[in-house]
């Protein structure tokens, strides 16, 4: 059976009853697409009344509760296939761009882009470069279809097989509640290219989503938690994957996407945008010492448990 044609679940996960009408929207989106998908899952994490309201509003949908461990990755392991996140909207082609990679049987996962949208302009300190302290794709990811190690949660797939040949995501990586952490999607990634040798992980930037920003996210505040619960999170994924394959894009990241940041904020401030361009390349560099030292704490962590 074609990707095109194949049944498609897409998993929503939810947490808060706060954003409901997020939720509301994102299962929209989802209902709306050019290729339906064969079930829309609702995971409510450890919420009853969510999980209840969902199932009295939301008739459309299958809405099941998170069975495993509190957190984004045991509601996650809780449905199969696409996920994207309750506070994100897909384009209306979402799915047919998302599984057309597919056709290609050594690909086990695809994800897409992740469009900030911000609750109003975009802050003028944030450097593109950094787009996934928010959850977003990030100024040096890919423009063209190719293989990457690993996908952003809020808008990604992967084949059945995955799971049933390396079970999910790990309870220990990812976010709960509001808690900034993450990489769990990194994690499993790179587990299952380990498991089924000369398989791809796609990245295919057709495949949009627009992701909500709120307004507490937007704030430097939560630039520096969210840069330092990453460099935590990165430790525990070299602990379980080996320092060498949960550094390697962040390598190529910082000795060649950040420098031509750090470079095009200073251009910027000399042409004319001077708060602003080197508000960008000093979060530059704070957000890259921030993870660091969140990393080197992590890392001593881990070798003392």
């Amino acid at each position: 059976m074609s990707p095109r044609a194949a049944s498609v679940s897409v998993v929503v996960c939810a947490y808060t009853e706060r954003r409901w009408s997020d939720l509301v929207d994102a299962v929209g989106s989802v209902a709306a697409q050019s290729v339906p998908p064969h079930e829309i899952i609702v995971v409510s994490d450890h919420n009853p009344a969510l999980l209840e309201r969902a199932r009295r509003e939301l008739p459309a949908t299958v809405v099941i509760a998170n069975e495993q461990e509190q957190g984004l990755s045991g509601a996650r392991n809780s449905g199969i296939v696409a996920f994207l996140d309750d506070d994100a909207v897909a384009a209306p082609d979402w799915l047919e761009q998302l599984v057309a990679p597919y056709e290609d049987r050594r690909v086990i996962g695809v994800g897409g882009t992740v469009e900030p949208l911000w609750p109003g302009a975009r802050p003028s300190f944030m450097p593109h470069e950094f787009d996934w302290v928010v959850g977003c794709t990030y100024r040096g990811m890919p423009v063209t279809t190719e293989p990457v190690r690993n996908l952003i949660g809020a808008n990604m797939s992967l084949r059945r097989q995955v799971f049933d040949a390396v079970g999910g995501f790990r309870a220990d990586v990812g976010r709960v509640g509001t808690r900034p952490v993450g990489c769990e999607e990194t994690e499993l990634c790179i587990r299952a290219r380990r498991c089924l040798p000369g398989t791809e992980i796609i990245f295919e930037p057709r495949a949009r989503v627009r992701h909500r920003v709120t307004p507490e996210r937007a704030d430097v505040r939560y630039f520096r938690a969210r840069c330092w619960a990453e460099g935590l999170s990165k430790a525990v994924v070299a602990r379980h994957a080996g320092r060498d394959d949960a550094l390697s894009s962040e390598r190529r990241y910082v000795t060649s996407t950040l420098p031509r940041g750090l470079a095009r904020g200073l251009r910027d401030a000399a042409a004319g945008d001077e708060a602003g361009g080197l508000a960008r390349a000093a979060w530059i560099v704070a957000g890259v010492t921030i993870t660091a030292a969140g990393y080197g704490v992590g890392a001593v962590r881990a070798q003392l448990t």
